[in-house]
């Protein structure tokens, strides 16, 4: 494909050059969520099947977003690598922050609504299927969400400017999707994996417990009622029961505090 004056050509990010750096992003970039696995507290890791279920929603949202940048980034006679980069560094900022609010929003709404399978994390006991299914259908309409905010943003007039600036000194076109493929989205991927898997997985140390009725039972409820039982006087307690033996323990001491007599002949 024909090269512009700088930067690299049309079609290089499909390239096989370019989709063995993609492969190898995707390799390193996921290796990060094992490492947070193993970095988690023994008695708060969650198993392996819990971790696939997290993962792959972010797995699933990221792979959307990679191929949307590559097809946004074909569009235009520019720069793609340049123009993919922008893509990606808006993605990690601006679109970081409407994850967040997407996450929160919809987390919000699935309580509120007592939609128990759709809570980010919870997928029931023993795990279900549909739970997971459910919550990566809501993860990717947050992810499609965010990249057409993105998407709106980068029709804002100067961003050819940035481009240039971004990777136009860069004179081997190798090295600039190097640069844009591989490296700088490693770095910013792995911190992003880690802060999403932190939204989406469950929380163990202050979170609710879901029952199958979809109701919502918190630790400190849970605390509450259990002292009212504790603090609670037993109806059931046998009343005569009680009375026999204060009785008897009357009649023992009554018998103790009797005086004794001894007759001598």
């Amino acid at each position: 494909a024909p090269r512009p004056s700088h930067g690299c050509g049309s079609g290089a990010l499909l390239g096989r050059f370019g989709v063995l750096l993609q492969a190898l992003l995707a390799l390193c970039a996921f290796s990060t969520l094992m490492l947070k696995r193993f970095k988690e507290p023994k008695a708060e890791r969650r198993p392996w099947r819990i971790w696939f279920y997290d993962t792959s929603k972010q797995a699933i949202g990221a792979l959307f977003i990679h191929f949307a940048n590559v097809f946004l980034s074909d569009l235009t006679e520019e720069d793609p690598c340049s123009l993919y980069l922008i893509n990606f560094i808006l993605d990690a900022t601006l679109g970081m922050l409407l994850i967040w609010l997407g996450v929160k929003v919809v987390s919000w709404i699935v309580q509120h609504k007592k939609y128990t399978y759709l809570v980010f994390g919870e997928y029931g006991d023993p795990p279900q299927a549909a739970a997971w299914i459910g919550q990566c259908i809501l993860y990717l309409l947050i992810m499609v969400f965010e990249k057409t905010v993105i998407s709106l943003v980068l029709l804002i007039p100067g961003w050819t400017k940035l481009q240039q600036i971004l990777l136009g000194y860069i004179p081997n076109p190798q090295l600039e999707l190097v640069l844009v493929m591989l490296v700088v989205p490693f770095i910013v991927n792995a911190i992003m994996f880690w802060v999403v898997d932190s939204l989406i997985m469950r929380k163990y140390k202050q979170k609710d417990t879901l029952d199958i009725n979809g109701s919502i039972e918190t630790p400190r409820v849970r605390r509450t009622e259990e002292s009212q039982v504790l603090l609670s006087p037993d109806m059931d307690f046998d009343q005569s029961e009680s009375d026999q033996d204060i009785s008897g323990l009357q009649g023992t001491h009554q018998k103790m505090k009797q005086p004794s007599y001894q007759v001598v002949i």
